[in-house]
């Protein structure tokens, strides 16, 4: 009760000092059993805030070490070609070299090399490779190993058809039938 109206009542004699004593008791008890059902409240509304905040950090760790390990995979990739075509690069004399156009990512790029090398590539015995930047000329089996690696590697490599004879769709005279009994 407020103090005016307790007063007031006092005075009158409806209440006694006693019952003023327990109603103020009463309402100081209900102020702490409100309270304490507001905290538990705010406690896990602050317990369910840190939660999501702790599921968002593992969710975004989790992609940054998806994306470091595919960074560290991209690499490794790298330096194994790096290193086969260290290994296994043909060497390229610079006398009587004859200028030897490709195309790569769309533009015109230019290797000097020799006339025998310029047949190994056109029969797919040899391959043109790229790696940092630089172009060298590898055998088709050492192509084969960067291509499985990483296919874009390999800018140009003529490989050699599966079989030696044309298939149907090529060959012009397919739908002619040669008769058995032709004597030549």
């Amino acid at each position: 009760m407020s103090n005016a109206l307790r007063d007031q009542l006092l005075k009158a004699g409806l209440v006694n000092s006693k019952q003023v004593k327990q109603a103020a008791k009463s309402k100081q008890q209900e102020k702490l059993i409100s309270k304490e059902q507001k905290k538990p409240d705010e406690q896990s509304a602050l317990r369910q805030q840190a939660m999501q905040a702790q599921n968002e950090k593992v969710v975004r760790d989790r992609q940054l070490n998806q994306q470091r390990k595919e960074a560290a995979e991209a690499r490794a990739i790298e330096a194994q070609i790096k290193q086969l075509v260290d290994a296994h690069r043909l060497p390229i004399q610079n006398a009587s070299d004859i200028p030897f156009n490709f195309t790569d990512q769309g533009k015109i790029k230019r290797l000097y090399i020799p006339d025998s090398m310029r047949a190994a590539i056109s029969n797919g015995q040899m391959a043109i490779v790229r790696c940092g930047g630089i172009y060298d000329v590898v055998h088709n089996d050492i192509a084969t190993k960067i291509a499985e690696r990483h296919a874009s590697s390999v800018v140009l490599w003529n490989k050699p058809e599966a079989s030696g004879t044309p298939n149907a769709t090529t060959d012009p005279y397919a739908g002619y039938e040669v008769p058995d009994d032709l004597m030549w």
